[in-house]
């Protein structure tokens, strides 16, 4: 029994699940409306390396880390099978588990988990732990259940089919729904809803791991890594930081943090903004006017925006049309195509695979399974975000530092948070380029593009949206065990001169 600072209160207490702020958006909702509401400003604060981040990565918690006694949670968290869950062959069985880890127990937060290890040596593969952005969104609805996780869910919303190429096959992999307020996380105290942002999910997430580390002693000394989309390209670096910082102190629990990875991250607005408006213009998706007028209008490099400009952005939203921003080339969700249960292939993501997920984590017996507590489950909530830096670069630029594994990579179909933004906030980090661009092989086709940069890697993922491994799994399988080994993707053989 570890104590840290102060006695941790209120172990043995029951879990309330009060003042949940659930909404209907979804994870391009929630970022939409982040990047919405300070991109149609008119001035922005001055853009540069030296712009202060947020003290997120550095500070002091405001109250000591609480390791509190972990004895019988494990064995009380483990999953003897999820509702609808397929069959699984020899060899293919693997241990799951789902459960709560209180990251305050004064306001009562407590932060859900859905954990899997690996089917095949899992006590020799290393611990990942998987971020969804939002902000505001979850992990478990997300990654587990729609992309990287070891099953999708059926048109009929009940069932469950084998996701053949789950990132469990070369990792045990970690689900986080944070912050408190999101999917089945909660606080007793609403007040945590509606003050919360960066800097405490940094904080949270830090306490989560310290305490499961603790219910899971096994992995305490695992090559541990960070990964994660979207609004992660916040969350991962700074987590990151946060672990890096603490690991510094003898007295606190020490992680050990190989590396991380961020796909389609938002890491930087005013890149970002730009990479966005570039990208639909070389896609087709808006009208040469508008691209000039945006470009002689918007000033991207102060973040100060005309009243001209944001009359050419608004222009450019409405020449999109009725598509998918995430993935431009993907159908819309049609529910009237009655898909097939039996003919649901994990090669073909299904657009309506949200109402699939949504209903079946509202199943009575499906909470039960995950010891979830009853709640109307939904993918992003309505949390409040009272902190996020415009730019997360600084931050990056000393995880390079640091000389931990960093990589990058883009889906090359999503509009909204595009590679092209990804590469001009590289550009911008001056890093010297250690192996060119190049294609990478999956499967004897180009799986995507890839660069490599002192400190850094970038690449690309072709033919898939925002979720990477949602549209791409097999792509981005090969992509996650090249960056867990710590090698490039493969490359195709030398032809032959």
């Amino acid at each position: 029994m570890k104590f840290s600072g102060f006695t941790c209160l209120l172990f043995f207490c029951s879990y309330q699940l009060t003042f949940l702020l659930p909404c209907n958006a979804n994870q391009i909702d929630n970022l939409n409306r982040l990047i919405k509401t300070r991109r149609f400003k008119t001035n922005r604060s001055p853009h540069s390396l030296s712009f202060a981040v947020s003290d997120v990565e550095d500070h002091e918690f405001s109250s000591p880390v609480c390791v509190a006694p972990q004895d019988g949670l494990k064995e009380a968290d483990k999953i003897d099978t999820l509702p609808g869950q397929p069959k699984l062959n020899p060899g293919e069985e693997f241990n799951q588990y789902a459960g709560y880890v209180r990251v305050d127990h004064v306001a009562g937060r407590a932060l859900f988990y859905y954990f899997v290890e690996s089917p095949q040596n899992s006590s020799t593969k290393p611990l990942v732990l998987w971020l969804n952005g939002g902000p505001g969104c979850s992990s478990f609805g997300y990654g587990a259940m729609e992309e990287l996780g070891p099953f999708r869910v059926n048109s009929d919303g009940k069932t469950l089919f084998r996701n053949d190429h789950a990132w469990n096959n070369v990792a045990n992999v970690l689900f986080l729904e944070s912050p408190a307020g999101v999917g089945f996380s909660y606080s007793n105290n609403k007040s945590d809803y509606e003050n919360v942002g960066d800097k405490r999910t940094a904080e949270d997430s830090y306490k989560f791991l310290v305490n499961w580390l603790e219910r899971f002693p096994e992995y305490r000394d695992r090559d541990f890594f960070i990964t994660g989309e979207s609004y992660a390209g916040h969350y991962a670096p700074q987590l990151a930081r946060t672990i890096l910082s603490k690991n510094n102190s003898t007295k606190k629990t020490k992680i050990n943090l190989k590396g991380i990875a961020i796909g389609n991250p938002w890491i930087d607005e005013n890149d970002g903004t730009l990479g966005e408006y570039d990208y639909l213009w070389t896609h087709d998706l808006n009208s040469d006017e508008t691209h000039a007028g945006i470009h002689k209008n918007c000033d991207f490099a102060s973040g100060n925006k005309s009243e001209t400009c944001i009359i050419y952005m608004n222009k450019s939203e409405d020449e999109i049309g009725d598509i998918d921003p995430y993935n431009i080339y993907a159908p819309k969700c049609d529910m009237s195509s009655g898909t097939k249960v039996s003919e649901t292939p994990v090669n073909s993501f299904d657009p309506c695979s949200d109402k699939y997920v949504e209903a079946y984590l509202n199943l009575a017996e499906v909470r039960a399974a995950l010891h979830a507590k009853p709640t109307n489950w939904t993918f992003c909530s309505d949390v409040g975000w009272i902190d996020a830096p415009i730019t997360i670069l600084p931050g990056i630029k000393r995880l390079i530092a640091s000389g931990i594994r960093l990589w990058m990579y883009s889906g090359d179909t999503d509009a909204n948070v595009p590679g092209t933004s990804t590469r001009y906030s590289i550009k911008r980090l001056k890093l010297p380029i250690k192996k060119p661009w190049r294609p990478w092989n999956s499967d004897g086709e180009v799986g995507g593009y890839v660069i490599g940069y002192r400190g850094l890697t970038f690449a690309t993922v072709r033919g898939a949206g925002h979720l990477v491994p949602s549209y791409q799994p097999r792509r981005a399988l090969t992509l996650i065990s090249s960056f867990l080994q710590g090698k490039p993707p493969p490359a195709f053989p030398a032809k032959p001169r």
